[in-house]
């Protein structure tokens, strides 16, 4: 069959040749008919991932959706290495091999259900209740644009989206952002706008895409001044490290603060959790589609696709 095949972490995959995936017991053949090109595929593919193995050659692509050999139309993932969705044929655990609703076609299922789900688990895994405060800390680009509509959907009281992109902030108050802060500023100025936003009602639930400085200011920014005042609990949940893979955290903050530190990610949730929030969310997306941008590609320009800059498109692979 022909697929993506990542060869070195330095290189881009190559449309090429690859072996024929044969299912094992507790797997699913699906023929593939797209697969989303999300960061973390890029990540595994380069070696930056914690999931990286650094065995060679592999099919890249996490997720996708396709038709099984009684012609379901499922969205699957989870698929034995060497083995990716990035092809033109894929195995799907049987556990994550979900029957698609009607009502969302193929393309934006393959490319929402990876973003949607970030934000969709993170705010589990952060327990938010309906009425609670959400600050998105990388809300412009693809999943930070799906969490602001997310965190409105689910019934968020007040929702700040921090975002580096102008014209896409201004963007997000159309989409359910009620205050946007810009990160093109100096450190000083950013925290000093991240207070201005919490000052008035609060926040309950941060989601982090970014890391690194922003979020460096950020937690400066929730931090208190003062020995007589009373901390207000803040379910801060990392989902990405895209400006930065660590930071400096001094003690003081989580002293001074209600300050919750959590993660969001392959590990932090069962199996069974994960696959119960997708089902959720993909019936949720049925009935009320979101506002989600896609771009078709031919699998055969894959190399070229590669090395595209995102901006608030998901690509997606077609065979």
């Amino acid at each position: 069959m022909q697929a993506a095949v990542v060869s070195s972490y330095d290189l881009p995959p190559r449309y090429e040749t690859f072996a024929e995936p044969v299912a094992a017991e507790g797997e699913t053949l699906v023929s593939i008919t797209a697969a989303g090109l999300h960061p973390i595929v890029k990540a595994l593919a380069n070696g930056s991932h914690y999931g990286s193995t650094g065995v060679f050659p592999f099919v890249a692509g996490v997720d996708g959706v396709g038709r099984t050999a009684d012609g379901s139309r499922v969205f699957f993932g989870v698929s034995r290495s060497p083995f990716g969705t990035f092809a033109e044929r894929g195995l799907a655990a049987a556990w994550m091999c979900l029957p698609l609703p009607d009502g969302i076609e193929d393309a934006v299922a393959a490319g929402i259900a990876n973003p949607g789900m970030s934000s969709w688990a993170a705010m589990g895994r952060g327990g938010f209740q309906p009425g609670e405060n959400v600050l998105i800390l990388g809300a412009t680009g693809v999943a930070g644009q799906l969490a602001v509509q997310i965190a409105r959907r689910r019934g968020a009281s007040r929702v700040i989206a921090a975002g580096r992109n102008a014209a896409a902030l201004e963007q997000l108050k159309s989409l359910g952002a009620d205050a946007v802060v810009s990160l093109e500023q100096t450190d000083e100025a950013l925290v000093e706008a991240f207070r201005q936003e919490i000052a008035p009602a609060g926040v309950d639930v941060v989601l982090d895409y970014l890391w690194g400085r922003p979020a460096e200011c950020l937690l400066r920014a929730l931090a208190q001044k003062g020995l007589t005042k009373a901390a207000r609990r803040v379910r801060y949940v990392e989902i990405g490290d895209s400006a930065g893979k660590t930071i400096a955290l001094p003690g003081a903050t989580l002293r001074s603060s209600g300050l919750e530190l959590l993660g969001s990610g392959f590990g932090s949730a069962s199996l069974d959790q994960l696959r119960a929030a997708l089902e959720e969310f993909f019936q949720v997306a049925a009935r009320q589609p979101f506002h989600f941008q896609v771009k078709r590609v031919k699998l055969a320009d894959v190399e070229q696709a590669w090395r595209e800059k995102e901006d608030g498109v998901r690509i997606i692979f077609e065979p």
